[in-house]
């Protein structure tokens, strides 16, 4: 296997690269990424040290840089995380997330199709060319918003609220018409809210962290009871490993952590962890909370129903909410420096 992560110096990425460097099934891991403020080559301190690992600095947006690093490494296999996924910065400015999730997850398909096509060898029993496997990594936000029950199948109608949602859906049925007008081998995958070490600073729970060790305001949007369920970042890359080695060609399955939290709920949490874990702190950090106006076309509740991959690929996530927060406080109590590092790097490339 020789396979490519893209977006691989992000958050979910560099978890995934730290979790499959080592398998034997991958002779060459290849990360694609152009380091934008999001992306930072110290979450990788470990795979670096790997004689598989080889870092590309391309951004998916040039065609034929693309196209010549899937020829020049010979890939068999994509698992596609690069996009530009922060829902406030969508609203705030929507083109980068059309030129990267769209015209680059196009990019990266045709670049794909011609390797594909290129490659020689035995056809397997589901028509594919040898070993080739494209797998495309989304949200569960390009389902839209559910109401006070319900949960999101793989069959749940497509009905995205933002910038960003729109061109992750349009980036999802990019792959799917690859896959049934070219012949090309895909999955994708639609998970739900992920959280744990190296979570850029700009998403919720790294923020009310951050806010809290610093004694600043922590902002809640609207009355805080939207709902979201929750996914540790290490169960999720465990999932995605399944999914590109075990699942079906052309299917489609969503990955969630079936734990449901109202935004204000985890804020609280957060609070009295902190509280727990520097106490020197002092005070009261619920104290800190407070309410701002909402955000435009805020989804009210996403909820996922992973029954096809716990019953077609045996995964289930090992974390508990209350378990895997904790974790992820603690990281980040313990862990500054990274933070002050990254939010420095990603000011100097503004």
């Amino acid at each position: 296997m020789n396979l490519l992560v893209t977006g691989g110096a992000g958050f979910i990425g560099a978890n995934l690269i730290q979790h499959v460097i080592h398998r034997p099934e991958v002779a060459r891991l290849v990360n694609l990424d152009c380091l934008t403020y999001a992306g930072h080559l110290i979450n990788l301190a470990g795979a670096v040290e790997s004689p598989k690992y080889v870092f590309e600095k391309v951004d998916i947006r040039d065609k034929s840089s693309v196209r010549e690093l899937v020829r020049s490494h010979q890939i068999t296999h994509v698992m596609h995380l690069a996009a530009e996924s922060h829902v406030d910065r969508s609203i705030a400015g929507p083109d980068d997330f059309i030129h990267t999730n769209v015209t680059g997850t196009f990019h990266l398909l045709e670049a794909c199709r011609d390797a594909w096509q290129d490659r020689t060898g035995a056809t397997s029993e589901d028509g594919t060319r040898g070993a080739f496997r494209f797998h495309h990594i989304s949200t569960d936000e390009v389902y839209g918003s559910l109401g006070p029950s319900g949960y999101f199948t793989e069959t749940t109608p497509y009905a995205p609220n933002s910038p960003y949602s729109a061109s992750k859906a349009a980036s999802d049925m990019l792959v799917r018409a690859y896959h049934h007008t070219y012949g090309l081998p895909i999955v994708i995958t639609n998970c739900s809210n992920n959280y744990g070490p190296f979570q850029f600073p700009e998403k919720l729970i790294p923020v009310v962290i951050g806010s809290v060790l610093e004694r600043r305001p922590i902002p809640v949007y609207g009355d805080g009871m939207n709902v979201r369920d929750w996914l540790y970042v290490r169960d999720h890359v465990e999932a995605l490993w399944k999914v590109l080695t075990g699942g079906a060609n052309g299917e489609t399955y969503n990955i969630g952590g079936s734990n449901e939290w109202p935004n204000l709920r985890i804020v609280e949490l957060i609070c009295d962890l902190v509280d727990e874990m520097a106490p020197q702190l002092g005070g009261r950090s619920r104290d800190l909370i407070s309410f701002v106006k909402d955000r435009p076309g805020h989804d009210r509740r996403y909820a996922i129903d992973a029954t096809k991959i716990r019953e077609k690929l045996g995964w289930s996530p090992e974390f508990t909410f209350e378990r895997g927060i904790r974790e992820t406080v603690r990281w980040y109590v313990d862990n500054e420096d990274w933070v002050r590092n990254v939010l420095k790097e990603a000011k100097a490339d503004e």
